[in-house]
């Protein structure tokens, strides 16, 4: 007969109490606590394989070996039709790999993994749905409009259920649509609740260890943002991708929030149309806006997403404060970093920007945390503060230092090339920068300058 125990469990950090308790003392949450029913089957009732069984009922003893004599031969990554994935993954699929993947409601989750189960049509992917049924699957996959590949579908939320038709299956890669839908019967409580989305993602990271198949699972997350379920979530995995967006737009960003096989940097940019999503392979021209004449307030800067240089445009509106304290706003850009450039440009530039309304905007809904575009942000406010309009041939690459000094950025190559290759006719950059960097294989005239007014001069004077 099998054993039941009540346990108490947070779900917001997933902590376990014997007792029910008014605020977690793991995370500090209140009425947070929610009692479920776990039930302990035996072990051969278990999910994928028992751990003391291996194929074939074979009992299986681990035992510890010495590190180098581990055989161990790397494994080519499975590379896919999607260039923005491979880049975000750090470099195409992992064997074995588990890949959680977060984001909105209706953000297109679903459809970026059903595209990529399409387009990989040389390979055997079960797709495993338990939110949607078969009928509603091939209507999204219809109106994709990708060729017949060897893709499964299949409707089920029970955990067992899946691994017995895996075995007979064996598919080459797993989707599973969502970890929240999933239900072990190991666990008695309801399916999205913490027990069961550790006890199912447990089981398919088993799964994905020992068959060497990748997963990629989907997850919710709450109202605040968070992925839903236990913190332990997201350790358990290998990869956890973030796929933002405004609902109301049409662009989307895929960042990688963790990666155990590659960069955390990298960041994937898709446009979401009526045949699915396209991938976005030169950002800089989504980013700049185009305009038929020079608007004062309006400049170009050099970011870095990972190994991949961008062009973003940079707005920035002053005006006289007239209801009392003045207003100081960012969008996509750190509130506190702009107050800091202001008071240099009050303390080292002379603005008188003490009783003036500053609006900051980063257009295309990017968050900006690279400190060169530093240099942009003060040229957009002294531009819109001095009503001048700054040619829209002329671009930034700089940080600004409390001295008012122009320090140099990394990777001022790249940033130079993007510049020129979107038809860019002079840049703006520290002079410290200069130092091994060969102009004369660019077209695009370099302005290298040390302070704050030499800038001002050659664009605003």
């Amino acid at each position: 007969m099998a054993k039941l125990k009540t346990t108490y469990f947070c779900q917001s950090c997933g902590h376990q109490s014997a007792k029910w308790l008014g605020r977690c003392p793991a995370c500090g949450e209140w009425n947070t606590l929610v009692e479920e029913v776990l039930q302990k089957d035996e072990p051969e009732k278990g999910g994928w394989r028992s751990p003391s069984t291996g194929p074939g009922g074979v009992k299986v003893v681990a035992k510890p070996k010495a590190l180098h004599a581990i055989n161990y031969e790397e494994q080519p990554r499975i590379y896919t039709n999607d260039a923005e994935l491979n880049r975000v993954l750090g470099g195409g699929i992992v064997p074995g790999s588990l890949v959680l993947i977060g984001g909105e409601p209706g953000i297109g989750k679903s459809t970026l993994l059903l595209q990529i189960a399409l387009s990989l049509s040389s390979m055997r992917v079960l797709y495993v749905s338990g939110e949607e049924s078969e009928q509603q699957i091939k209507m999204r996959a219809e109106r994709l409009d990708v060729p017949v590949s060897d893709c499964h579908v299949m409707t089920e939320t029970s955990t067992q259920n899946i691994f017995r038709v895996i075995e007979h299956f064996e598919p080459e890669i797993l989707i599973i649509d969502s970890i929240q839908t999933m239900q072990s019967s190991l666990v008695e409580s309801g399916a999205g609740s913490v027990s069961q989305v550790r006890e199912c993602a447990a089981e398919f990271m088993k799964y994905a260890k020992e068959s060497g198949v990748p997963v990629f699972m989907i997850g919710h997350i709450t109202k605040e943002g968070a992925l839903a379920g236990p913190k332990v979530l997201e350790h358990m995995v290998d990869t956890v991708l973030t796929f933002e967006g405004d609902r109301h737009t049409t662009y989307r960003i895929l960042r990688t929030n963790k990666n155990r096989f590659g960069s955390t940097d990298e960041l994937g940019i898709y446009e979401m149309l009526g045949t699915g999503l396209r991938q976005v392979t030169n950002p800089s021209e989504i980013l700049i806006s185009q305009r038929d004449e020079a608007l004062s307030g309006v400049t170009i800067g050099s970011m870095l997403e990972g190994n991949r240089p961008l062009m973003i445009e940079t707005q920035a509106l002053v005006s006289v404060a007239t209801y009392g304290t003045p207003q100081r706003s960012s969008t996509g850009f750190d509130a506190k970093r702009l107050n800091m450039l202001l008071a240099v440009l009050e303390k080292r530039g002379g603005f008188r920007l003490g009783q003036q309304d500053v609006f900051l905007n980063i257009a295309g809904g990017l968050r900006v945390e690279d400190p060169a575009i530093d240099l942009a942000v003060c040229a957009a406010v002294v531009s819109s503060y001095e009503d001048i309009a700054i040619p829209p041939s002329v671009a930034f690459a700089a940080e600004i230092g409390l001295g008012g000094e122009v320090r140099a950025v990394s990777r001022i190559e790249s940033r130079i090339a993007e510049a020129e290759k979107l038809g860019f006719k002079q840049m703006f950059i520290s002079k410290y920068n200069m130092k091994g960097l060969d102009t004369k294989g660019y077209k695009i005239s370099i302005k290298p300058v040390s302070r704050l007014d030499e800038v001002f001069q050659g664009v605003l004077m």
